[in-house]
Formats: C-alpha cells, sequence, structure tokens
C-alpha cells in the first residue's frame, strides 16, 4: 500500500525545524501526552477493515461506564465523519459505556439541520448504536459557554512572536465543563487552512466549540500573521496558540484526523492517524502536504475558480482566494464562479457589507477606530483574507493585489458595496476561458491549495 506512515508509540512531533512542507524553518518543541496509532500516505487508499481497526485501537483506552461527547465538523467540511462515526459508536457499545452524544464544532456557522446531522455521522446509512443527541455549538450564548481558564498577556505574547499582547479567556461549549464528559473525541480531517495552517486537531475546540473571545482573537491573529505564512504550513502561531488552549480541557481526549480527497468514485481515505490531538494533526498534515498543495509552476492573470459545491456562502467560500492567491499576478483577477452561493454570511453578512473587503494594511486602520470591527475580529480577518494581499501600483497607493470578481446569487449591488467584481452566473461560459494561456481554470476550487513553486530547502 505505498510507503505508509505508522506510529503506535508517539513522544514528539514534527522533527525540530521541519513543517508539514519539508521547509527548514524554526518550530516549537511538541511533546505528545498519549500514543498515537494509524497509518496513511498520498499513494494509499485505506479500506474499511483498516480504517476499523485504528479506530478500535485508539478506544481501547475507553472504560465500561464512560460519558463520551464526540466533537463532529459541519456541513461545509468535506470528509469522512459518516464513515468513521458508526464505527466508534458500534465499538463504544460492545464496551457498555453510559453515554454516547455529539456537539457540532460549526465555529460560528449556522446549524445544519436535523437531517444534516444525522447524514454527517452516518446515521441512517450505518448503525449507530447507543447515539444520544446532537447538540448545535452557540458561539454568542454565555448561558452555552464555560470558562476553563485564561492564557496570561506574556503567554499569548510568547505563543504569537509579539503579534499580540493581552490575555485572552478559555471559553469553551459549557458540555465540555469539567464532570460531564468523561471521554471527548473529536472528528475531523485536515488539508492547508488560512487561519491555523492545516485544519484540524485543537481547530476543533477553536474555533470549531468555543466563545468569542478565542474565536476572534485567532481569526485576527492569523491575519496579522498574513495568509501566505499561514496557510499550509504546520507551526504557525496561531496553531500554538489553540494548542496551549486546548490544554485545559479537563476530560481525556482521543483524536481521530484523516486525510481524504473526492474524485468521481467519492471520497478516498489516504490516512488517519488517532490518539494525541496535536500529535495527529501533525502526522495527517505531513500527508495532507503532498496530496492538497499543487503547484503551478508559474503566475497567471486570471484565475477563474470553479468553487466546491460544499461553500454556499462567502464566508467560507472565500477559500477560493485564500488558497489560489499567491498564483495571481499583481493586478490580475480572481473570477469565483458559485451559482449555488447566494449570501456573503448568514451569521456575518451585515458587518461585512458595512465594512467592504480590502487588504490588511486598510482593515488594520479600520480596527484602529472602530469599536465594531474591534468587538469582532474574526469579520476583520475574514475581510482581509478574502482580499489576500496588497501591492502599490504606480501613484504608491496600497492597493488589493488582485480583483476579485463573484459570479453567484450575490447581488450586484452587494457585491459593488464590499469591494467585488460582478459577472452574472447566466452568461459565465467556462470555454470562454479555457484557451487563454493567461488564465487558469481550477474545478472544486477550495479544496487544495496552488503555489507557484515548492519552498525552497
Amino acid at each position: 500500500m505505498g510507503d505508509s506512515l505508522r506510529s503506535v508509540e508517539s513522544s514528539r512531533g514534527s522533527p525540530e525545524g521541519q513543517s508539514a512542507w519539508g521547509a527548514n524553518e524554526e518550530s516549537m518543541s511538541f511533546t505528545a501526552t498519549k500514543s498515537v496509532t494509524g497509518k496513511g500516505s498520498a499513494s494509499d487508499a485505506l479500506s474499511t477493515l483498516e480504517l476499523q481497526a485504528i479506530i478500535e485501537e485508539a478506544l481501547q483506552e475507553v472504560a465500561r461506564g464512560e460519558r463520551v461527547l464526540a466533537i463532529i465538523p459541519d456541513k461545509t467540511r468535506d470528509d469522512n465523519t459518516d464513515l468513521l462515526f458508526p464505527m466508534a459508536a458500534q465499538f463504544l457499545a460492545r464496551r457498555s459505556i453510559a453515554q454516547l452524544d455529539a456537539l457540532v464544532a460549526q465555529g460560528t456557522h449556522p446549524p445544519m439541520t436535523e437531517a444534516q446531522k444525522r447524514l454527517k455521522i452516518g446515521a441512517g446509512v450505518a448503525e449507530v448504536p447507543g447515539l444520544g443527541r446532537i447538540f448545535d455549538h452557540q458561539w454568542d450564548r454565555t448561558d452555552q459557554l464555560v470558562t476553563l481558564g485564561e492564557l496570561s498577556a506574556v503567554q499569548v505574547n510568547k505563543l504569537t512572536d509579539g503579534l499580540i499582547n493581552e490575555s485572552v479567556a478559555i471559553r469553551l461549549n459549557a458540555l465540555l465543563a469539567p464532570g460531564v464528559y468523561d471521554t471527548v473525541l473529536v472528528f475531523g480531517a485536515t488539508m492547508p487552512h488560512e487561519v491555523a495552517g492545516f485544519a484540524g486537531g485543537a481547530k476543533y475546540f477553536f474555533p470549531g466549540v468555543a466563545g468569542p473571545e478565542l474565536t476572534h482573537m485567532t481569526h485576527w491573529l492569523g491575519a496579522l500573521a498574513t495568509i501566505e505564512q499561514v496557510i499550509g504550513r504546520v507551526e504557525t502561531p496561531t496553531r500554538r496558540m489553540i494548542e496551549a488552549a486546548a490544554a485545559f480541557v479537563p476530560a481525556n481526549v482521543i483524536s481521530f484526523t484523516s486525510v481524504s480527497t473526492r474524485n468521481n468514485d467519492g471520497l478516498q481515505t489516504h490516512a488517519l492517524f488517532a490518539g494525541d490531538l496535536n500529535e495527529s494533526l501533525r502526522r495527517a498534515a505531513a500527508v495532507s502536504a503532498q496530496l492538497h498543495i499543487k503547484y503551478a509552476g508559474r503566475k497567471y492573470f486570471r484565475v477563474v475558480a470553479l468553487l466546491d459545491e460544499h461553500y454556499d456562502e462567502l464566508w467560507v467560500g472565500g477559500k477560493a482566494s485564500y488558497k489560489l492567491g499567491s498564483i495571481i499576478e499583481d493586478g490580475g483577477e480572481l473570477i469565483i464562479f458559485a451559482p449555488y452561493l447566494n449570501t456573503l454570511s448568514t451569521t456575518h453578512g451585515k458587518l461585512i457589507e458595512k465594512y467592504g473587503y480590502a487588504p490588511l494594511e486598510t482593515v488594520r486602520e479600520m480596527v484602529a477606530f472602530s469599536d465594531e470591527l474591534r468587538a469582532n475580529l474574526c469579520v476583520a480577518a475574514h475581510l482581509a483574507h478574502v482580499s489576500y494581499g496588497s501591492f502599490r501600483n504606480a501613484e504608491g497607493v496600497i492597493t488589493p493585489r488582485y480583483r476579485i470578481t463573484l459570479a453567484s446569487g450575490v447581488t450586484e449591488e452587494i457585491c459593488r458595496r464590499v469591494n467585488l467584481g460582478f459577472l452574472d452566473h447566466r452568461t459565465f461560459r467556462r470555454e470562454d476561458y479555457e484557451t487563454d494561456p493567461d488564465t487558469f481554470v481550477v474545478e472544486n476550487a477550495g479544496r487544495d491549495l496552488y503555489l507557484v513553486n515548492p519552498p525552497s530547502a
């Protein structure tokens, strides 16, 4: 099955000085608190039996009578939770646990329907014995949150390389309060991510089921560190912060981090690592870097992003810009074709419309003069991330590095209001762009990160 990666006992994370890109860069040392089991590589396709064996090995430590909470991704994530969750539930039922519930790591996204939740965990397709409730996470309701501690200003300064110098409360969904559950399972896939570097691991706690404090701070931190220096890297300021915060979770945590791709035959799982929250992420990210980072070899004046249909609002559909921006020339254009996308954000749309997309330098100025934006730093970060980068034009004015044209269900009025170009998606013809040597067309945009060349060693 190719050159598989396998670890049964682990005491350290990625070798010091290595990122998932394989580039030489400074990284914090990491010590795992429990073993990691699993295997996989870019060339592997793990069978159901192989996945089941990994699940069951990782769950051996769960004792009879325990109360178990599973944290699961929401509908914006394309992953194999529907396959893994029933395997875990069936094993835990044989283990005679007392309780199995699930909590959706939706961050600030709108809740799923009951049908979508059941589909996400494979209920109705496979047997899911012992399942109790599937809870929504309500990030902005104080009565639904619990404070587990605080990261001091000194700690935050060190974790963020001096980018942020203030303390932050560690508030999570109240289901994670001491004594509510004995074990927490974290299900999710990893791929390059604009805020944390790679999705997965502690990110399912922050912002997945977190309160507003760390949700805002981590998003803004990702913007301050700049998307170019974060996306596709494991050891980032944001990763250090969320892992330090996740250490406050009082329950035993078992993470299931997978790496998958989708083609015409469906979702293929290339790797699954289970056990320690932080180490399983690093093992999976090493495989993800081989699968989810593509190299174009050049920049293009125009990139046409045929957006992945999982992204039904620009709050998540902005990944088309995050993952393609590095291969667009200064002064070029990104066209995002998403006919099923009809809103900027269900949760944050009004604020986005009020301030508009702009380069980080401009957003920082807006934040400095707006109490409203300072109270909603995740929105400020989104404005800068979608704009991606900047350059000085011939007049010396800071300008977005490329213009973004949206061909979607979002109206022309709203597009202009937030500094986006507008294209009627009904008039869009892919063939108009495919023969242009200065245009690059990307299928299922938002999944893979595109760079010009691999980072030099």
